[in-house]
C-alpha cells in the first residue's frame, strides 16, 4: 500500500496540541498557518511520490559493499538529489550558513514524513541533521565555514561514531586513539554500527568521531571529539585527497536493509586526519548535542512507523472481506474492519500513534522555546522540559513503534506474515528503534537517575501540575466524553505522581530498586504524558464541534481520545506497584535463577 502523508493530523498536532503558536508570541517569524500548510504539503508530495515507492525496493535489494564502495539501492541517488534540490535538509538551520531558520518543530513534522515513507532512506538526513546541530553548537568559526554550508545543503552528509566492538554502550571504554600531528590529529581505531558510514549519494561524508588522546584521563572524562572527513577538504573548500578511513564490512541486519550500517576502520595507513572540536576531553559533552538530537529523532521514527503500519492495516481491514458481522441479521461476509477485535486493534494503533505524535511534537516546540525565548529564565524552564521528555519520547514512542507494527501484522492475519504485503517489513524495521541511540533501558535510567535526580523531580512535578489542570478543565465541561477522559487522566496522573515521589526517594536510598523499576516507570510516564496531549486535543476538538457540529475530523479526535483513555490510560494505575516495588522480586536471585 502507498503512503499517504497525514497532513491534517500533523497540522492539528502542531497547532492545537503542541502549541507552535507560542513561537509566534516570542517573535519567531515565518510559522503562520499558511506557511506550515505549504511546507507540509510540498514535503508530503516528495515523501509520497519519490521516497515511499523505494521502501520495498530498498528492503529487497539492500545496500552492498562493492570493492570498498557502498552502493545504495536503485533509485536512491535520484530521490536524494530531489531531496537536496528541494532544500529540505536546510529547514531548521542557521541562515548564515545556508539554512532557512525555520523552527525545529516544523522540521520535525516534515521529518516524520521522510521516516514514514522510507525509514532506511531517512536515516541519512537524520544523522546529517544531528551532526550539523553539533557543529553549529560547538564547532570553531573555521569549522563552521568549511563544513556547515555543504552539510546544511545536504551535499555532504554526517555520521556519529561512538560504538566500538568491545565497549558496546559503555562509551567510556572506547580505545580509538587520537595523536596530535601539528595542528591536526591522527586517528586510529575501529567503530561499529555506523549508520551511512559510507554511501554513493554525496561527494563527501563527515564523520564525528570520539577518540582518546594519549594522556587523557580514563573513562568518559578522557574522551575528545574529532571531525574526520572521508575526503580531506582542500584550500578551495572542495573534497581533495582520500582520508585514511574505510568501510570494513556492512552489517547483515533484521531490518532497515537499505541503510548501510558500517564497520569503519580508521588509520590502517598511518592514521586518519582529524580536527579537534572544542577542547580535549570534552568530547562526550559535545556529542550529547548530537545524541539528544538523534534521540528525539529516533522517537519520531517510532511515530512514523506507527503511522505507516496503521495506514496499511486500516486499508487492509476495510477491504478484506471475511466472516459475518457479529449481531447482524445478514449472513453476508463483511470487511474484517466490522469485527470488534479488529476495530479494537485499529483504534489501539490510531490512538497510540496520535499520542506519540503529540508528545514528540510538544517536545520539539519546547526545544524551539528553549533556544529562542528572549527570557533566560524561561529558556531554562523549557530546556528542563526538553531534557525530561527526550528519554520518554525516545523510549515510549519506539516501544509503541514495535507494538503497533506488530498489531499491523496481526490485523493482516496470515497475510501479515507474508513479506509481499509489506506489513512484516514495518515490524522488522521498527525493531531497531528501542535499541539504537541508547537502548530504552539506558533511557529509563537516564530519566530516573539524571533527570529526576538533578532537580529532585521538580520538572516532572511541573508537568504533572499542568496535566492536573488539563484534567480539571475537561472535567468542568458539560460534555460526557470530556468527563470520561478527565477521570482516566486524573487517575493516571495520580499514579505517576506517586511513582515519581518514590523514584526520587529510591534513586538515592535504594538505587537498585529504582533501576529495577525504571523501565516500568518510563512506560507509566509515557502513557500519562500521551494521555495528556490527547486530552489537550480533545479540548480543542470540543471547541471546534461547538463552532461547527458537523466537524467530522474533530469528532474523530474526541473518539480517539476517549478510546485512549479507556484502553491505554486505564493501564496506568496498574503499573504503579511494578514501577515502585517490583524490584523486590529480583532480590536474592542467583544467576542460575535467571
Amino acid at each position: 500500500m502507498s503512503y499517504v502523508p497525514p497532513l491534517e493530523e500533523m497540522r492539528f498536532a502542531l497547532e492545537s496540541v503542541a502549541g507552535i503558536d507560542r513561537l509566534r508570541a516570542i517573535g519567531t517569524e515565518a510559522i503562520d498557518a499558511e506557511t506550515i500548510e505549504q511546507i507540509l504539503s510540498e514535503a508530503g508530495k516528495l515523501a509520497r511520490d519519490r521516497i515511499a515507492p523505494l521502501n520495498h525496493v530498498g528492503d529487497r535489494t539492500g545496500s552492498r559493499l562493492d570493492n570498498g564502495i557502498v552502493r545504495t539501492p536503485p533509485g536512491w541517488r535520484a530521490a536524494y538529489d530531489a531531496f537536496v534540490a528541494g532544500g529540505w535538509n536546510a529547514l531548521p538551520f542557521d541562515p548564515e550558513h545556508g539554512g532557512q531558520g525555520l523552527p525545529w518543530s516544523l522540521a520535525t513534522a516534515v521529518h516524520e514524513m521522510w521516516e514514514s515513507a522510507n525509514l532506511s532512506f531517512a536515516l541519512c538526513p537524520l544523522l546529517t541533521a544531528g551532526a550539523t546541530d553539533l557543529l553549529q553548537a560547538h564547532g570553531s568559526a573555521a569549522q563552521k565555514a568549511t563544513y556547515l554550508p555543504h552539510m546544511i545543503a545536504g551535499t555532504w552528509t554526517g555520521t556519529m561514531n561512538l560504538t566500538e566492538p568491545h565497549a558496546g554502550s559503555d562509551v567510556g571504554a572506547l580505545r580509538t586513539r587520537a595523536v596530535r600531528d601539528g595542528q591536526r590529529y591522527r586517528i586510529t581505531g575501529q567503530k561499529i554500527y555506523i549508520t551511512y558510514g559510507d554511501h554513493d549519494l554525496t561527494e563527501n561524508v563527515i564523520h564525528m568521531v570520539l577518540a582518546r588522546t594519549p594522556d587523557a584521563p580514563s573513562g568518559s572524562r578522557g574522551i575528545s571529539l574529532f571531525i574526520v572527513p572521508k575526503f580531506l577538504v582542500g584550500p578551495d573548500g572542495q573534497p581533495g585527497a582520500r582520508n585514511d578511513v574505510r568501510v570494513v564490512s556492512l552489517e547483515n541486519k533484521l531490518g532497515i536493509h537499505a541503510s548501510p550500517t558500517c564497520v569503519m576502520a580508521y588509520g590502517d595507513d598511518g592514521g586518519a586526519i582529524g580536527e579537534l572540536v572544542g577542547e580535549e576531553n570534552r568530547g562526550l559533552e559535545y556529542m550529547f548535542t548530537m545524541m539528544n538530537n538523534a534521540r528525539l529523532a529516533v522517537g519520531l521514527q517510532g511515530v512514523a512507523i506507527c503511522e505507516r503500519a496503521y495506514q496499511q492495516a486500516r486499508s487492509y481491514a476495510l477491504n478484506r472481506v471475511q466472516g459475518r458481522e457479529i449481531g447482524a441479521q445478514s449472513s453476508a461476509p463483511v470487511p474484517i474492519a466490522r469485527h470488534p477485535d479488529i476495530r479494537r486493534m485499529l483504534l489501539t494503533m490510531r490512538s497510540g500513534t496520535e499520542a506519540a505524535r503529540g508528545l514528540t511534537y510538544s517536545a520539539a516546540v519546547e526545544l524551539d522555546l528553549a533556544r529562542q525565548h528572549p527570557d533566560p529564565a524561561a529558556r531554562a524552564l523549557h530546556q528542563a522540559r526538553v531534557d525530561l521528555l527526550i528519554p520518554v519520547v525516545k523510549s515510549w514512542a519506539t516501544d509503541l513503534g514495535v507494538e503497533i507494527a506488530s498489531l499491523g501484522v496481526q490485523v493482516h492475519g496470515g497475510m501479515g506474515f507474508i513479506e509481499e504485503t509489506g506489513a512484516a517489513q514495518h515490524y522488522r524495521d521498527a525493531r531497531i528503534l528501542p535499541i539504537y541511540e541508547g537502548t530504552n533501558g539506558i533511557q529509563a535510567n537516564d530519566l530516573v537517575f539524571r533527570k529526576l535526580g538533578r532537580d529532585r523531580g521538580a520538572a516532572a512535578i511541573a508537568l504533572l501540575d499542568e496535566i492536573d489542570a488539563t484534567a480539571a478543565a475537561l472535567a468542568a465541561r458539560p460534555e460526557g466524553q470530556a468527563h470520561a477522559i478527565a477521570l482516566r487522566l486524573s487517575q493516571g496522573a495520580a499514579a505517576l505522581r506517586t511513582a515519581t515521589a518514590a523514584m526520587v526517594a529510591q534513586q538515592m536510598a535504594a538505587p537498585r530498586e529504582a533501576a529495577a523499576g525504571a523501565s516500568i516507570y518510563l512506560r507509566l510516564f509515557g502513557l500519562v504524558a500521551g494521555g495528556h496531549v490527547l486530552a489537550i486535543g480533545a479540548a480543542a476538538a470540543l471547541d471546534r464541534i461547538t463552532a461547527s457540529a458537523d466537524d467530522a475530523f474533530a469528532a474523530r479526535k474526541l473518539k480517539t481520545a476517549r478510546f485512549y483513555a479507556d484502553h491505554w490510560l486505564s493501564q496506568a494505575p496498574g503499573l504503579l506497584h511494578a514501577a515502585t516495588a517490583g524490584g523486590a522480586s529480583l532480590d536474592g536471585l542467583d544467576d542460575e535463577d535467571l
